[in-house]
């Protein structure tokens, strides 16, 4: 068996009782724990003589045990002294509550100590330091040491001297899978140099260049699985609907308003697709509000007329049931259009499954429920995905394989940076609609601290008393002892007993089940509730005209890009509408943050400021499903590494240079097997 196939109770140094602790990690085989990079780095490389040793500084040192321990026992600490000399000194080591030290500092013997020196004239003392047993491999001291993600029970020592017997017993024997063209064209170290130096570095440059190649790496694997998913689409013969513009043309005769020249624009570039003989791959990407929802079902119109079937797959049931309800007010009774989702009955389900397997129903729309095995499609011509970035790669393509290389369509209300688009959807062709109807008023947006509460308060109740209502997010469900944020619960339950007793107050989350939530929604749109205290469950997925304030508790919790997405849940009626966040935060950050927030109706400058601020990870509230888990890339500082590895991407396919290796890891990173992406 190969090594690196191993389980970790198997490795020297690791047992059944560190294997649970190390399960805790994530980490179940050998592989696993080679790809544990560290998350920072002890510089102690530079060995000083003790009569060089800085006050106040971490310093390493060689010296030799030139004493017997002294101990003094207090009532709740015993601390043990050992002295130590090199010649040019002595500096006296101190533990506390550690009894075993008096059996390995023994008199004589060299060790390599790491820690803060102080200095009391000339006396030198160091207090628990890092050590070991001088020899030539220093692993804990007198080097650039790693620091690992750990839990209770797993030191740092153990760590790195199971990874350092890991790495001896590979003994750079691992496979490379870039081949060597691109290696030599962009400079990169061998796997097995980046692996050895990643984990115990030689010296600075031989870190850095350990950590480009794995960088590099992952960026390539990820473009190349894209690019690879873009080559295999554009193989299949697509769909050609027939007609396409007139289609489109016609639906747009029925609309009550005229639409922008951006959705007109997007709506050729899809005509041109679906009348083309190449499967449509397209992105529709676009700000809150800018009406991306209506070009996704000219799309369909089209494709239902031409004969075929359309899917449209919402990440909640909430925007499910939003595009249901527009879909029926756009399409009235032309055609058969079904609701799939969780909380479908089950006798209802039934109906809807043969309606789709037998072509009756033209049109479903629903929730992750449409990729089960049961939902089958007599001739499905278009996938449409709605608010992608809550979805992986894999349900996409899992939806698309209901048809014969039907045409897809995929939607998201986040506008992300160019930068990031490469990694999200590097296999789509992308649309943007950049302009929102005419006649929408700017959404006016404050931040406030504690002290602004009342104003609010008495703001608020004169919206209320207009009759306007009002949304009021809380960035938690329930009470929590560890984070210091307002609870949806508690807090409407203090609105409801204080300001705001005389007004009708609901509370929306999503532990409350899909009935309850449905029947909360539709009295907010009916107007009976007057104000709407949520999580952030109302992100997407709601249209309440009458509503025209957005509050938001914690907002320094939220990324502005979903503070963005919150904000555009007002606006979308004839009245002003207002946002105001609540910051808790002093931290500089929080405050150039909710700057930005309220100078800037503008997704896209907002997007890219949350990636320069915040990082990718949180760019959308929650972390993008597979893709975003890199172990050592950072998309923002390796922004250079990854248009170098989109290159390399393109080339490695150009030249032909796309071996089974590669496949194999690609499919075992990204996809589990071979085909999910039809490789």
């Amino acid at each position: 068996m190969n090594v690196l196939e191993k389980d970790i109770r198997f490795l020297k140094g690791v047992g059944e009782n560190r294997e649970k602790l190390f399960k805790k990690l994530g980490i179940k085989k050998a592989e696993d724990l080679l790809w544990h990079i560290p998350r920072k780095y002890l510089d102690y490389s530079k060995l000083k003589k003790i009569r060089e040793l800085c006050d106040g500084e971490v310093e390493s040192f060689i010296a030799k045990v030139a004493g017997k321990p002294v101990e003094i026992e207090t009532k709740s600490i015993k601390i043990i002294k050992i002295p130590v000399e090199d010649g040019t000194g002595v500096v006296t080591t101190v533990w506390f509550n550690q009894d075993y030290i008096k059996n390995v500092l023994k008199e004589g013997e060299i060790f390599c100590f790491s820690g803060k020196i102080e200095r009391k004239g000339f006396y030198i003392e160091v207090k628990n330091p890092e050590f070991e047993k001088y020899d030539q491999h220093l692993l804990h001291t007198g080097r650039i040491v790693p620091v690992y993600n750990s839990t209770e029970g797993l030191s740092q020592k153990v760590i790195r001297n199971i990874i350092n017997n890991l790495l001896n017993q590979i003994d750079g024997a691992l496979e490379d899978i870039i081949p060597a063209y691109i290696k030599q064209k962009y400079n990169l170290k061998d796997i097995n140099f980046a692996i050895k130096n990643i984990h115990f570095p030689e010296n600075k440059l031989s870190l850095e260049l350990a950590r480009k190649r794995l960088v590099f790496e992952e960026f390539y694997l990820l473009q190349l699985a894209l690019l690879l998913l873009k080559e295999n689409i554009e193989k299949n013969e697509g769909l050609k609907i027939e007609n396409a513009q007139n289609s489109l043309e016609e639906f747009e005769k029925f609309l009550p308003f005229e639409l922008t020249e951006a959705q007109k624009r997007v709506l050729a570039e899809i005509a041109q697709d679906l009348e083309s003989t190449k499967q449509m791959n397209r992105l529709i990407q676009g700000d809150v509000g800018c009406g991306k929802t209506v070009v996704a079902l000219a799309s369909a119109y089209a494709t239902i007329k031409a004969g075929y079937q359309v899917a449209l797959m919402a990440p909640t049931e909430v925007l499910a049931l939003q595009h249901y309800n527009e879909c029926k007010k756009y399409f009235g009774n032309k055609f058969n259009v079904r609701l799939l989702i969780g909380s479908t009955p089950k006798k209802e389900k039934e109906i809807i499954l043969k309606e789709l397997e037998h072509g009756l129903c033209k049109m479903v729309i629903g929730t992750h429920a449409l990729i089960q095995d049961e939902v089958k499609f007599k001739n499905l011509g278009l996938a449409i995905t709605d608010e992608q970035h809550r979805f992986g790669v894999i349900q996409r393509v899992e939806l698309t394989k209901k048809g014969s290389s039907p045409n897809i369509l995929v939607m998201t209300a986040t506008p992300i940076p160019r930068t990031l688009s490469l990694v999200l959807y590097g296999d789509l062709d992308i649309s943007i609609i950049d302009q929102l109807p005419p006649g929408r008023k700017k959404i006016l947006t404050y931040a406030v601290d504690e002290s602004f509460r009342q104003r609010v308060y008495n703001f608020i109740k004169k919206q209320l008393d207009e009759g306007r209502q009002v949304y009021w997010i809380c960035p938690l469900i329930e009470e929590s002892e560890t984070l210091n944020a307002k609870s949806a619960v508690e807090f409407a339950k203090s609105l409801k007993e204080g300001f705001f007793k005389d007004y009708n107050i609901g509370c929306l989350h999503g532990k409350l089940s899909a009935k309850e939530r449905d029947k909360i929604l539709n009295d907010f749109k009916d107007g009976y509730i007057h104000i709407l205290v949520s999580t952030t469950v109302v992100e997407v997925g709601i249209n309440v005209p009458n509503a025209t304030v957005m509050v938001i508790e914690n907002a320094e919790r939220f990324g502005l890009a979903q503070l963005h997405q919150l904000r555009g849940r007002v606006g979308r009626g004839e009245h002003q509408s207002y946002c105001i966040l609540f910051n808790q935060s002093d931290s500089e950050i929080a405050k150039k943050r909710m700057i930005a927030i309220t100078r800037s109706q503008n997704g896209f400058e907002i997007a890219e400021m949350d990636l320069k601020l915040r990082g990718p990870g949180d760019l959308f509230g929650t972390k993008q499903h597979g893709v975003m888990n890199f172990k050592v890339a950072d998309i923002i500082n390796d922004m250079d590494i990854l248009k170098q590895a989109r290159i390399a991407a393109e080339e490695t396919i150009r030249l032909n240079l796309v071996d089974n290796k590669l496949l194999e890891k690609i499919n075992k990173q990204f996809y589990n097997n071979i085909e999910n992406i039809g490789l």
